[in-house]
């Protein structure tokens, strides 16, 4: 089973998109399908006027690629660095103007 989608023949329609590639309309009128692309064939584009827009991927892969957000991973290369003990100098004379506003 291929992911290409095929619409029916018609000289005004655009080709058909590429496997794993959806047009919206497509898209939304067989999302069940879409979804179990995702988790059978892997990401699925969607694609709005020619133009990949957004990609579907199963949500354990987002969780993957989205990572935690501690900063802990910051940390750790801070951490790392050999020049972890330098200090750092801020002039505060670097700092913008701030001027008065009237309200």
């Amino acid at each position: 089973m291929t992911s290409f989608n095929k619409a029916p023949s018609s000289p005004s329609r655009r080709p058909a998109p590429p496997p794993g590639h959806w047009l919206l309309q497509d898209a939304k009128a067989r999302f069940s399908e879409l979804v179990r692309r995702v988790h059978s064939d892997g990401p699925q584009h969607v694609t709005v006027h020619g133009r990949d827009e957004v990609v579907v991927i199963a949500a354990d892969e987002f969780r993957r690629l989205q990572g935690l957000r501690t900063g802990q991973a910051l940390i750790d290369v801070l951490q790392a660095s050999p020049h972890r003990d330098i200090e750092l100098q801020v002039a505060l004379s670097t700092l913008s103007p701030v001027r008065d506003v009237e309200l």
